[in-house]
């Protein structure tokens, strides 16, 4: 009986230590919200909604209290801050001490220490993760910030390497956050460009260190900044591609986008699709010519990647600063052959372009390109596929179609606009 009795005592040992961690994580919780006093944002108004979720889970018996817990701790990622990064960290602890093998956690508490500054650490849970996740694909943006993080590590050190006369000051910073590291290397490179001249040989090595670890860390490293060999366009380079071409834009609703057999849609010289769609052959047609994707919610970066094969893709978003953190984060290599370019991302606001600035933040992806296609005015045929249905344009981009259409075939949910 003594080896029974052993494990029996074992497991409620466990059980203890679990519910003392999700205890824990609760006056985590509880301190967070009691500590806030500003207008809630959106971003903290969902962290809110997750901790009332994750309260409620400790009391349903069919509920997931650590898949509950993650959530938490990924709301908490979103609200930022020193007390959202903080609450995180909080939270992946105990994750990480609940489930020691769960790729969810090591993923979570890496981006925690990663946002406060302490590299050293966020690498070794990276690499926790990596371990667990083996091939999974998202494993891949984990894979890019370690390779971000031990490039700025190396920077830190080969410039320490080029002055080995100045007592290796920077070497002690390798395991510092980086709001205490970053002001040493200024503080480093000016004593050097001082003390030797800008034209110094070795200074000049450093500058150009110091400019790569800057760059590094204000966004992550590009695997491969090429895409694959896609060709950034502009305006002119996509009036180009589509001039003289027929041109139809194919509905994503189930309901509509059967409406033209496959064969007829892919008859088209160019078929544009919006947002996220599935190909079925016979059904939707096979080709992609032209992707065109609108960025929404307040961190975009954060959705999945671009993997379907198209010849152009377009990415509509404003401001600039989370369309450039967006495009570098979910476009895939290989998966276009064109990229639209910054002159591209907001057709309709552009006053160098269409400059219609009265239409809504929130218009639908598919009457900003169909709006962009019209303007260049150089397709002999642009039709609309499977927008008969209401819903899938705004009362007014419906209105502004409709006023414009030369043909409407409603046995094929087809409109014509040439």
């Amino acid at each position: 009986m003594t080896k029974p009795l052993a494990g029996l005592f074992k497991a409620r040992q466990k059980e203890a230590a679990r519910l003392e961690l999700f205890a824990r994580s609760v006056r985590l919780c509880g301190e967070y919200l009691a500590a806030r006093s500003e207008t809630p944002s959106p971003r903290h108004v969902r962290l809110t909604r997750a901790i009332g979720d994750f309260a409620t889970s400790l009391d349903t018996p069919s509920a997931d209290s650590f898949d509950s817990l993650l959530k938490v701790g990924e709301r908490a990622l979103e609200a930022g801050g020193d007390s959202g990064l903080a609450l995180a960290l909080g939270v992946a602890e105990a994750s990480t001490r609940i489930r020691q093998r769960s790729r969810g956690a090591w993923r979570l508490h890496g981006l925690a220490l990663d946002g406060l500054g302490r590299e050293a650490e966020a690498l070794e849970c990276y690499e926790r993760h990596l371990t667990l996740a083996q091939d999974n694909g998202a494993a891949k943006e984990v894979v890019r910030r370690i390779d971000t993080l031990r490039r700025r590590r190396a920077c830190l050190e080969e410039a320490d390497a080029l002055f080995p006369r100045a007592g290796s000051p920077l070497r002690g910073l390798l395991g510092q956050p980086t709001a205490v590291t970053a002001p040493q290397f200024a503080a480093f490179v000016q004593a050097r460009v001082a003390e030797h001249g800008a034209g110094d040989p070795a200074v000049r090595r450093l500058l150009k260190l110091y400019g790569t670890y800057r760059r590094l860390v204000e966004r992550s490293a590009l695997s491969d900044p090429l895409l694959g060999g896609s060709t950034p366009i502009g305006v002119g380079g996509l009036r180009g591609l589509i001039e003289g071409r027929t041109v139809c834009l194919v509905s994503g609703a189930d309901d509509a986008a059967g409406s033209a057999p496959g064969a007829e849609l892919d008859g088209y010289d160019l078929v544009v699709r919006c947002d996220s769609f599935v190909v079925r052959a016979g059904a939707t047609g096979e080709r992609t010519g032209l992707h065109a994707v609108s960025l929404r919610g307040e961190t975009p970066w954060n959705g999945p990647a671009w993997t379907q094969p198209a010849g152009i893709r377009l990415v509509f978003g404003a401001p600039a600063a989370p369309w450039r953190r967006a495009t570098r984060q979910r476009l895939v290599p290989g998966a276009q052959e064109h990229v639209g370019d910054a002159s591209l991302r907001a057709p309709l606001a552009d006053p160098a372009l269409i400059g219609e600035d009265d239409w809504e933040p929130a218009t639908t992806t598919a009457f900003t390109v169909l709006r962009l296609l019209d303007f260049l005015d150089v397709s002999p045929r642009l039709d609309l596929i499977g927008f008969g249905l209401p819903g899938l344009l705004r009362p007014r981009e419906a209105e502004w179609v409709m006023d414009r259409a030369t043909h409407a075939d409603n046995s094929k949910m087809r409109i014509a606009l040439r």
